[in-house]
């Protein structure tokens, strides 16, 4: 279909329309999100000049498009975590860190167990996951929990945002169209960064100033027996299966003497591919052996699976607001103007994402649409593979800053630490937006010598 370019100024009030009447929706209606965003699209279609024939288009296409790249590593990545959870593999990598670091570290335990287990896993289940360690801790060394809550959102976050094969710089790296292992390298870097920044010292900061008690479930919690949880070094290298794979797909491509091998290399290297082995390996090792029949984790993986027709339609969902916005011309339009203007391009990536975070409130959606703006502008085809994995940093670092009340995130913490919504936004909402902003300093920097 060809890109229908409306009146500039038409179309940017029809921008603007829509995106209010998404948040009227969702915020003062609070009409399922879906739904809302459906309506959005639609608004911005019609008041754009667009035919009902090419609306529906549109829709079609941002539906399937966007779907075409993540569905499977939503799907497989839920499955992954439910193996790790119930095997304690999550629990092993945290306790094995802590007794290395000891308690005077437990922050950088917990924030690089954060970062390991939010690449294959989805932020909600990490946390829910691993949250209980850190009340552990402090309840035994006596400190306010954010201590050690905020290093572990932190390590979640930077994992989460960052680092493939989670769906979120999956997606943009596809949009992109930048090689996911250097987006990886790129990501673990940055990643670093801003888990210290973030989680360690911002997370000091949170446990002197704000005395937050454990809650008072956590005793009711189940214990796990250390003697039965599956050894370190099998879970962190079933973990890092996938990266190592796309990685080596990228590395493979520069070295001419694996060249009969570049056809297998670009095949496991695959995302999706190389999600489904490490989820196979870990169906079998921390499943099979250890103890599990195939009839008990079929039930696991199968009710893992719940949640994610949500997220898969949410996110397909941003692809149609970011497909609407973008062949009615939106994306030339803020092409011409970003062309007159002094900003680097990632740092107009990063507020496009960040405006869009700030507004709807799904990290996803904002990567979705900042991926898609960015996409649609011209300049964006002349540059480099690193430029554009510094691009992707920056996307991802505009999405995730200031979660507040519009953001799902923001109430799971809530909820699980047992704070009001004016002292999450003090930490948590804090904690994001230092990650985002580190993403967007190394992405510029990045971009400087790329």
């Amino acid at each position: 279909m060809e890109t229908f370019v409306a009146d500039p100024t038409r179309l940017v009030i029809s921008a603007i329309v829509g995106i209010i009447v998404l948040l009227v929706l969702i915020m003062k209606f609070k009409l399922q999100p879906v739904l809302a965003i459906i309506l959005s699209a639609i608004v911005i279609g019609v008041g754009a000049g667009m035919s009902g024939e090419m609306i529906v288009a549109t829709i079609n296409k941002g539906m399937s498009r966007t779907l075409e790249g993540i569905a499977l590593l939503i799907g497989l990545g839920s499955m992954f975590g439910a193996i790790l959870e119930i095997s304690g593999g999550a629990q092993r990598i945290a306790t094995t860190l802590l007794a290395q670091f000891g308690e005077k570290r437990a922050a950088w335990a917990l924030g690089i167990t954060g970062v390991v287990i939010a690449t294959p896993v989805f932020f909600d289940a990490g946390l829910i996951i691993l949250i209980p360690l850190a009340f552990t801790i402090a309840k035994k060394t006596g400190k306010s929990s954010m201590f050690y809550v905020i290093p572990l959102l932190a390590g979640l976050a930077v994992g989460h945002t960052f680092i493939p094969p989670t769906p979120g710089p999956v997606l943009v790296a596809n949009i992109l169209e930048v090689d996911l292992g250097l987006v990886i390298i790129v990501g673990v870097c940055i990643g670093f960064v801003a888990m210290v920044l973030a989680g360690i010292v911002f997370g000091r900061y949170c446990g002197m100033k704000f005395d937050v008690p454990v809650p008072k479930n956590i005793a009711d919690m189940p214990e796990y027996d250390e003697s039965k949880l599956p050894p370190f070094t099998t879970v962190v290298a079933i973990i890092l299966i996938p990266l190592f794979l796309i990685v080596l797909n990228t590395v493979s491509a520069v070295i001419p003497a694996t060249a009969p091998l570049w056809p297998v290399f670009r095949f496991i290297g695959t995302p999706f591919i190389a999600l489904t082995i490490s989820t196979l390996v870990a169906l079998y090792v921390l499943g099979v052996k250890h103890g599990y029949t195939l009839r008990e984790l079929e039930k696991v993986m199968t009710a893992s699976l719940g949640p994610t027709g949500l997220i898969m339609l949410v996110t397909a969902g941003g692809g149609v607001l970011r497909y609407m916005l973008q062949d009615s011309g939106l994306g030339e339009i803020i092409g011409e103007t970003v062309s007159a203007t002094p900003l680097p391009l990632v740092l107009v990536a990063f507020l496009v994402a960040g405006l869009v975070r700030i507004s709807v409130g799904s990290a996803t959606v904002a990567m979705t649409m900042a991926a898609g703006i960015m996409a649609a502008m011209p300049e964006i085809a002349l540059l480099g593979q690193l430029h554009k994995a510094a691009m992707v940093a920056a996307i991802a670092g505009g999405a995730t800053i200031c979660s507040h009340v519009n953001d799902s995130g923001f109430w799971l913490v809530k909820s699980l630490v047992e704070i009001d919504e004016k002292t999450t936004l003090k930490t948590w909402t804090v904690m994001e937006t230092i990650v985002g902003c580190t993403g967007v300093a190394g992405a510029l920097v990045l971009s400087l010598v790329a």
